[in-house]
């Protein structure tokens, strides 16, 4: 039977400072990589390829990629492996695929904006389920944070001009905030004995299998093609940048955000994570001369405001009732 398990409690986290700083720094590298994810494959799809397709191959390749390292992980652990199945399999079916797909599915129906908007309320979503189900109740400064990052959220995305919500595309949205903060939770897991890239690996390839059915089916529309594309200036062959999704967008980002999600929790790990949104801006601006306005990066300085805020109300949190607060 599957199992949502606990997050470590914040003190621990403030008692550790080098696991924090680690975790920041896998968290900051898995929002950075799963940002590029959009620059990469907007050329791709213009050249022909579905979205769909795109998925698929990054997916199994970033599996792919994985599975050494994954089998050398768990030499002496395959009890574990075993243990976990049914979690793997829904961490992959649910998190991966069912996460990918509700977003494709949301954004024929609006516009990207809008659609990512309601997806990246997912750590609002894990503040929630820690509450309800964990009695970890959010203090002022995490819920100051959390408000500051989304005002954030909507200047990096330029949603003031107004936007069209089609309550089909609103719904495929908030299904894929569910799947979102699952992933968060899921990944902060770390008392399953699987470890990390075990978790990666076999989530990706369980992701791949339910992508790939998806299109065997019909559900999913699965189009390729082989032209050459254009990024910045450069023309390169359309493997170039399906192999840089799947090994950088795909293989990097799931195993450091869930060897973030272990270090931080998965409440903070979410909001960290929101940077993704600030890398995609960034890398359409260095991959396809998409120059960010102003209001964009504005709202790139709140989200990071609104992640230390949220931080400093774990901190705030993590300390006994009545104890002094540290100096400086």
């Amino acid at each position: 039977m599957t199992r949502l398990a606990e997050d470590p409690l914040p003190r621990e986290v403030v008692a550790e400072p080098s696991r924090l700083a680690a975790g920041l720094v896998f968290a900051v590298i898995s929002a950075g990589t799963f940002g590029m994810s959009g620059a990469l494959a907007r050329p791709l799809l213009d050249a022909g390829w579905s979205a769909g397709a795109i998925v698929l191959v990054r997916v199994l390749i970033g599996a792919v990629v994985l599975l050494p390292a994954a089998l050398v992980a768990l030499r002496g652990r395959w009890r574990a492996l075993r243990r976990n199945a049914g979690m793997i399999l829904v961490y992959g079916a649910v998190a991966v695929a069912g996460t990918q797909f509700c977003y494709f599915s949301a954004v024929q129906y609006m516009q990207v904006g809008p659609a990512l908007l309601i997806e990246y309320t997912a750590p609002v979503a894990v503040v929630a389920w820690q509450w309800v189900r964990h009695g970890q109740r959010p203090g002022p400064l995490t819920v100051v944070g959390a408000g500051v990052a989304a005002v954030g959220l909507v200047l990096v995305l330029d949603l003031l001009s107004g936007a069209d919500l089609d309550p089909a595309g609103v719904l495929w949205a908030l299904a894929a905030m569910i799947g979102a903060a699952m992933y968060f939770v899921m990944s902060a897991d770390g008392d399953n004995g699987l470890p990390p890239i075990a978790l990666a690996s076999g989530g990706l390839l369980v992701g791949a299998a339910a992508l790939g059915l998806a299109g065997l089916v019909g559900v999913l529309p699965m189009h390729t093609a082989h032209d050459a594309v254009t990024y910045a200036g450069s023309t390169v062959d359309w493997w170039v940048p399906m192999v840089l999704l799947g090994v950088v967008t795909a293989a990097a980002p799931y195993a450091t955000g869930i060897a973030a999600s272990r270090r931080l929790g998965s409440r903070l790990a979410s909001f960290v994570a929101l940077l993704e949104v600030v890398s995609a801006v960034l890398w359409a601006w260095l991959l396809l001369d998409q120059l960010p306005r102003a209001v964009q990066l504005a709202g790139g300085l709140l989200i990071l405001a609104g992640v230390v805020v949220v931080k400093l109300g774990e901190r705030a949190t993590a300390r006994p009732a009545g104890a002094p607060t540290p100096p400086g």
